[in-house]
């Protein structure tokens, strides 16, 4: 492969998710991943499955396993804990992230930023784990404004974040854009993009709608005339994504993130057409 790439998991919670996790563990394992990540449910509530995910990752798949770690629902002492269970296990790695506050919870966390919450990071464990952050080519759907967003992500590397990885995109020019943005104010960490590969376009519309990641008007129209042809979907939707990991890669691209959904094939299908079957 020209390029490293990494999956990203979410922590199962019964026992046929955790089979199905380790079917695509499996299969993934066989493109060599750089590492994978594990997402963090907010409020507490899949704090443990994430813990367990990134120990089950490390030590039965041999992965470098990175967890996510969120500001939200979490006290000091709480993520003070959860970082020095990390660095027990071996992790090499964190996602850093704010996080989303679900609706209807009341309590922020002690840390309000992902800045905040890489300060601390820096100041428990110093320079023990390499820190990725979030980042938003189309801009956070909660920042004021595309320069406030800017402005934002610089504060999370003069925090000490040494990468980043993007929100899934489906107009690279808004990667590069958003790379020369960053480069203009002083910033030279590595920005990753973040791939979603296309299976299912009713659950996508959804994801997107609510994380303010844009569909471009023509893949939704083409999507919409195949109608129920889930198998020309998922041709349709691979070679879509595997035009879009071209054009990054030609413009220098450092790496790529797939967001596996805790699916192979999806991710395997953009892989084989960029001739990187395992």
């Amino acid at each position: 492969m020209p390029i490293p790439v990494s999956f990203e998991f979410y922590p199962p919670k019964t026992d046929e998710q955790r089979a199905q996790l380790d079917r695509t563990a499996h299969k993934l394992k066989a493109h060599a991943p750089e590492y994978v990540s594990c997402t963090f449910g907010a409020g507490g509530s899949t704090l443990s499955y994430t813990s367990e995910t990134v120990r089950h990752l490390n030590q039965h798949h041999g992965f470098d396993a990175a967890p996510h770690l969120s500001c939200v629902g979490g006290s000091r002492e709480e993520i003070r804990e959860l970082l020095r269970l990390y660095r027990a296990l071996g992790c090499k790695r964190i996602v850093a992230l704010r996080g989303d506050l679900p609706s209807g919870m009341g309590h922020p966390g002690d840390l309000r930023y992902a800045s905040e919450l890489i300060e601390f990071i820096r100041a428990e464990h110093g320079d023990t784990f390499h820190i990725e952050v979030g980042a938003y080519p189309e801009t956070h759907p909660q920042a004021e404004d595309a320069l406030t967003d800017l402005r934002h992500f610089k504060a999370k590397v003069e925090a000490g974040a040494n990468g980043a990885i993007t929100q899934y995109f489906y107009n690279p020019d808004a990667y590069f854009h958003f790379v020369d943005a960053v480069r203009r104010l002083g910033v030279d960490i590595p920005i990753i993009p973040g791939i979603m590969p296309i299976s299912n376009f009713t659950q996508l519309r959804r994801f997107s709608e609510a994380c303010g990641a844009e569909i471009p008007r023509w893949i939704g129209k083409r999507m919409q005339a195949l109608g129920d042809d889930a198998d020309a979907i998922r041709d349709f939707g691979a070679d879509v994504v595997a035009s879009l990991c071209e054009r990054l890669i030609a413009g220098g691209a450092p790496s790529l993130h797939f967001y596996t959904l805790n699916l192979a094939k999806p991710t395997q299908t953009v892989l084989s057409r960029l001739g990187w079957a395992a």
